[in-house]
């Protein structure tokens, strides 16, 4: 089975669903959205730390305001325990300060950390609606040496996700890559987010009939299972499943899941919007 991270957006009420629903072992993601801010993504990674969880927060760039906010960030994060963040572009339309890209912001994270802290960086198996996909892949090559890690943007295809691995192996970005995978929510929920997005053609899947979208369906809610199962053949071409849960997570079963890694992969995989 996958090393498996789960993700979670900084919505009021979070804190308490994750700590009433989800083991302490597990590891949390804490996303950065426009609307939020960078304040709410960090004040919930902290609390989620003093927890108990490991947490890696997400650094919008382009939601940083200044060089001065990034090393309070960073020093802030150092001081609860937090030793890994996920450095990405963001989309806010106008930058809120120096940063636009998400290179100066691991350089500078690198520098005023000695390299301590471990910063993740994203990929596009389909594609960004924004950039060239040789852009993408200088962008790679150029913050590979500041990263630890890609977490994959959610696709719905095995294949894509198996190929943008070897695409990456091949023209030398050598990153652990994590495959971005939505967790179990209803199937037009699941459209609408990733309409937004910009996830492309392994998308199709929704509308389709067939052995497959029985598959991935159920009603009309969808499943990672088969998805999940193509990822792990070949064994060894990924580092594990990052989980995109939209903060559906009633279905954690928290006894069960905190005595055997195995059952929260699988709960988490299986039932977390349920």
């Amino acid at each position: 089975m996958f090393p498996i991270r789960i993700e979670i957006i900084p919505s009021g009420g979070i804190v308490e669903q994750v700590r009433a629903l989800v083991p302490a072992t597990t590891t949390l993601s804490v996303t950065c959205l426009p609307h939020h801010g960078i304040e709410r993504t960090i004040r919930t990674a902290v609390e989620l730390s003093d927890a108990g969880y490991k947490v890696i927060p997400h650094l919008a760039a382009r939601s940083i305001r200044s060089r001065a906010e990034l090393t309070g960030i960073i020093r802030g994060c150092d001081a609860a325990g937090i030793r890994e963040v996920f450095v990405i572009g963001g989309d806010r339309k106008q930058a809120a300060g120096g940063y636009e890209s998400a290179l100066p912001v691991l350089e500078d994270i690198a520098q005023y950390s000695g390299g301590m802290m471990r910063a993740g960086i994203a990929g596009y198996p389909e594609g960004h609606p924004a950039i060239s996909p040789l852009d993408l892949l200088d962008g790679l090559l150029a913050k590979q040496h500041l990263a630890s890690h890609v977490v994959t943007q959610m696709c719905f295809s095995a294949g894509k996700i198996h190929d943008y691995a070897a695409l990456l192996r091949r023209e030398g970005v050598n990153l652990p890559v994590w495959a971005g995978v939505a967790g179990a929510v209803p199937r037009t929920r699941l459209v609408a987010l990733a309409t937004q997005i910009g996830v492309g053609s392994s998308l199709k899947f929704l509308s389709r009939k067939g052995p497959l979208a029985r598959k991935l369906l159920s009603g009309d809610r969808y499943s990672p299972d088969a998805l999940v199962a193509g990822l792990e053949n070949p064994p060894g071409n990924l580092a594990g499943i990052h989980l995109y849960t939209f903060n559906t997570l009633d279905a954690v079963p928290n006894d069960a899941a905190a005595s055997s890694p195995s059952a929260l992969q699988a709960a988490l995989i299986r039932g977390a919007a349920q």
